[in-house]
């Protein structure tokens, strides 16, 4: 995203090539995003533009407008990606890539352009506003051009390092910084605090000032206020003077080393040997020499040991590790829902689990097992485990259904009767503890006959019924055939 030193750059061109000249043409597209979302329209910066003269380029922070001979002023915002070109100059503060061709006009993604007269003898200008990501803002603000800082959104946002080094003092700076519990580097990428630093102006400025970027802003000392204060004037006015040109930046700059990450044989070091590391704070991607910039009070997160190197792990964070704030632990419902299930009762009943049972968990079963119904198959039968002195062992198993029938088809049948006094006996001799009342557990629905059964008893009242309608079938007639006989004799 374009910063404060590249909007200067921006300015700086336009104050060169484009004020004192008029408009003669402006053509504008129509992208809602752009223009939409801040109440302008492209029809409505034709109108406002075209014919007029530009008397002026201003800055605030990331913010750039246009003093026109008349209200409405474009007031204008990059966004992540937007920038402002000028035929026949490279105003790029990178190198592209893939250099677009010389020739190409309107440039790609264009979201307005504009033709100067030709006065004086100086031939027609033309520039465009371009934008592929679509996060830039276009807008007209209806009002006297000294006014234009008094309005929204420039009113809402902080002073700018650079042209408000009035206001920005070390006295404002310390009470901002004691007002607000944030990471300091997220105070300063806040707009609404300062105007102008984005996150690699925020990292040079956190690197200069041997402040680490997580650090809460109000547990700066004194001496940390007025060195931060130093290196934001600092930072912010050299990005300004060299208008972004990386080329001019001082070789110690971490600007100059700290774009490495996520590439093959990058070192992600200072030419000293300092690691260079890099955490998330205030929802941008931060690069921090740990061994620099130290913790010295409570921080929003820590730099993981395992980034560093051995030397450096055993020296950084010495003073904030101890300070860092608990995490606060956080009960899973689903691993409550998994271990117990509630019946019809509301009581807690232990389900099945895969892990391996404890001695506690054996006895427990144990005891559930002396109300289990007969012919109830829900729960999985406990098991004596053989003893050496020919006693019954203090330790039980859990067993599943697929274990009793590998172990039945290995060990002799035992009927259920011999079985029973087994488990009996084996309750029996358990070691005295102190005795609980078994939990009453729900009621647990008998199994349900075989199918067999159930036909059977179908077949049973069939025939049943069958007997009976025989049985009226046979009376029914012998009772007419007697009467027409009776009859007939008559």
């Amino acid at each position: 995203m374009p910063e404060i030193g590249e909007v200067a750059r921006i300015v700086n061109y336009i104050r060169q090539h484009l004020v004192g000249r008029t408009l003669a043409v402006v053509k504008a597209q129509h992208d809602e995003n752009v223009y939409g979302k801040v109440g302008t329209s492209a029809a409505e910066i034709e109108k406002a533009l075209t014919g007029k003269k530009i008397l002026g380029a201003k800055q605030q922070g990331k913010y750039f407008w246009l003093e026109m001979s008349s209200p409405p002023h474009p007031l204008m915002h990059f966004g992540m990606a937007g920038w402002f070109k000028i035929k026949g100059l490279e105003t790029a503060y990178y190198k592209p890539t893939k250099p677009a061709p010389v020739d190409e006009w309107p440039p790609k993604y264009w979201k307005f352009t504009l033709e100067t007269l030709e006065e004086s003898g100086k031939p027609a200008t033309k520039a465009a506003f371009i934008d592929f990501r679509r996060f830039a803002r276009i807008r007209l603000i209806d009002c006297p051009a000294e006014e234009m800082r008094n309005t929204t959104p420039l009113k809402e946002n902080g002073p700018d390092p650079v042209v408000d080094n009035d206001i920005l003092t070390e006295k404002w700076l310390a009470e901002i910084c004691a007002k607000k519990h944030i990471p300091i580097k997220a105070l300063l990428l806040d707009q609404a605090n300062v105007s102008g630093i984005g996150n690699w102006v925020g990292d040079e400025i956190m690197y200069d000032a041997k402040i680490h970027p997580e650090q809460y802003s109000n547990t700066l000392s004194t001496t940390q206020i007025a060195q931060l204060h130093k290196s934001i004037h600092y930072v912010c006015s050299l990005a300004v003077e060299t208008l972004a040109d990386s080329s001019k930046f001082p070789e110690e700059w971490l600007f100059k080393h700290r774009w490495g990450k996520g590439k093959k044989d990058s070192k992600n070091q200072l030419p000293n040997g300092a690691r260079i590391v890099f955490m998330t704070v205030g929802g941008r991607t931060s690069a921090v020499v740990p061994s620099v910039q130290k913790k010295t009070g409570k921080v929003a997160g820590d730099v993981k040991k395992e980034d560093l190197s051995d030397s450096e792990a055993d020296a950084v964070l010495e003073k904030g590790d101890h300070e860092e704030e608990p995490k606060p632990k956080v009960k899973s419902k689903a691993k409550g829902a998994r271990n117990t299930k509630k019946s019809k009762n509301d009581e807690l009943v232990p389900e099945q689990s895969e892990k391996k049972p404890t001695a506690k968990n054996s006895k427990r079963a144990a005891r559930a097992a002396k109300i289990k119904p007969a012919g109830s198959e829900s729960e999985p039968e406990i098991e004596k485990a053989p003893a050496a002195n020919g006693t019954a062992s203090k330790t039980r198993k859990r067993k599943s259904k697929g274990d009793e029938n590998h172990d039945a088809a290995k060990q002799p049948h035992i009927d259920e009767e011999s079985n029973s006094e087994e488990h009996a006996d084996t309750d029996a001799e358990l070691p005295k503890a102190k005795k609980r009342k078994p939990v009453a557990k729900a009621p647990v629905k008998a199994a349900r006959k075989p199918m067999a059964n159930t036909a059977e008893k179908r077949k049973s009242s069939a025939r049943e019924r069958k007997a009976e309608g025989l049985s009226a079938g046979v009376d029914g007639p012998t009772r007419r055939r007697s009467a027409r006989v009776s009859g007939g004799g008559a």
